[in-house]
């Protein structure tokens, strides 16, 4: 159940008895980390009151696609970005329905629409209706555009009737949640991943850095865990936690961390996310430099270059699938694409810093990859744990073609 921690979940509360177990999903699901978003459809609203699944969540719960306040920042495209996974819980049969033919009248069937996120239900409804064929083409349906089905189970229903039709308990339907992000792709591969700035002291209390939190590299050590791979992270300062299952190195400087990763390998995938320092002071002063009179108001500091952490790694004999990150302000695919170049990368991952929305320190991200070919592949704005998995799965594809030529 580690596998849920950190992730974003929108839960969808449909018009069924069973909405009553959805107070115990949501506690649940919080019980091992999530963060849970609830959306109530009008009908689950009648079975649950949304005081109670925000008192559990610790959110509003979403209700109304037309609320003006919510849809004055594009409410239901933000949730749809958010959620690493939607879990509809009770789906009904006419919530089924609706989303097999693709409606969007209300806020819930809108974000589905709208999310690349994997989508989930949990079938709630009387036996009869299950098995009616109606029903029945709908599941398939869904099913073929890639929904998942957490369930139903047989047993008792409210009405009486004994069958097909009752909703998961919440134990089992935070473990298929879990399983959700319980990926294979990387089973075997020893990754490589720095993360963070790099620091570079002018005295023993001051130094260079940059603004980069950290967050992409890290996200990108959790999304490889979940894959399979066994992953080194290696991290210049940050305040961030340690992903589970990941072992990691700290680090100060580009050259410590020159010197970390040069332990670390050999590897089969190097990641390098890090915003390194290109340039140090040649000299670090002993002590505290002190304002000098003569010198008016400047400071002249003697820079020199940093080793090229990611050219050192890809050249190597023991050479390992190389992907690089390009952080840019302007230009962003030419310098891109003349980086993977210059530096023998198999993949380079190109983001615009310069818009605040996708930049340092932000929750979300969006990034064009960039391959040998010089073709282009856009992964649009989301959060960082969601562009970290998307970027791990197209990795782990290209890393099995190029094993699959050598």
């Amino acid at each position: 159940m580690q596998r849920l921690y950190r992730k974003r979940i929108v839960l969808g509360v449909g018009g069924g008895i069973a909405a009553y177990k959805s107070a115990e999903l949501v506690r649940r699901l919080r019980t091992y980390g999530a963060e849970v978003r609830v959306i109530m459809t009008q009908g689950g609203r009648e079975f649950i009151t949304p005081l109670t699944l925000q008192a559990l969540s610790g959110h509003p719960v979403h209700l109304d696609l037309l609320d003006p306040a919510a849809e004055a920042a594009m409410g239901h495209i933000e949730l749809a970005r958010w959620a690493d996974l939607v879990l509809i819980a009770p789906a009904t049969a006419d919530l089924m329905a609706r989303l097999s033919q693709g409606v969007a009248n209300d806020l819930l069937t809108t974000v589905v629409l709208a999310t690349d996120a994997p989508v989930a239900l949990a079938p709630a409804m009387n036996q009869a209706m299950w098995r009616d064929p109606a029903t029945l083409a709908n599941t398939e349906l869904l099913k073929s555009r890639g929904f998942r089905l957490f369930g139903p189970a047989s047993g008792s229903q409210a009405c009486g009737d004994v069958g097909m039709g009752r909703m998961l308990e919440p134990d089992d339907l935070a473990q298929l949640a879990a399983d959700c992000f319980a990926r294979q792709s990387l089973t075997g591969q020893h990754m490589l991943i720095t993360a963070g700035p790099t620091q570079e002291n002018i005295d023993p209390v001051r130094y260079i850095t940059n603004h980069s939190s950290g967050k992409m590299g890290f996200a990108l050590a959790e999304a490889a865990v979940e894959a399979g791979a066994r992953v080194t992270l290696v991290t210049g300062p940050v305040h961030l936690p340690t992903p589970d299952r990941v072992s990691r190195v700290d680090v100060v400087s580009a050259r410590d961390m020159l010197a970390a990763c040069e332990a670390a390998m050999p590897c089969d995938v190097l990641i390098a996310a890090a915003a390194v320092a290109d340039y140090r002071p040649e000299v670090i002063a002993p002590h505290k430099l002190k304002k000098d009179p003569s010198s008016g108001d400047g400071l002249l500091l003697q820079m020199v270059r940093n080793p090229d952490i990611l050219a050192t790694l890809a050249r190597r004999s023991d050479r390992p699938f190389s992907v690089g990150f390009a952080a840019e302000t302007e230009h962003l695919l030419d310098y891109a694409s003349r980086k993977l170049m210059d530096k023998n990368l198999d993949l380079i991952v190109a983001n615009d810093v310069a818009n605040p929305a996708i930049g340092f320190n932000s929750e979300d991200n969006a990034v064009s990859v960039i391959d040998r070919d010089l073709q282009e592949t856009r992964f649009a704005q989301t959060s960082k744990g969601k562009i970290a998995r998307q970027l791990i799965d197209f990795i782990a594809n290209r890393l099995k073609q190029a094993q699959t030529h050598a």
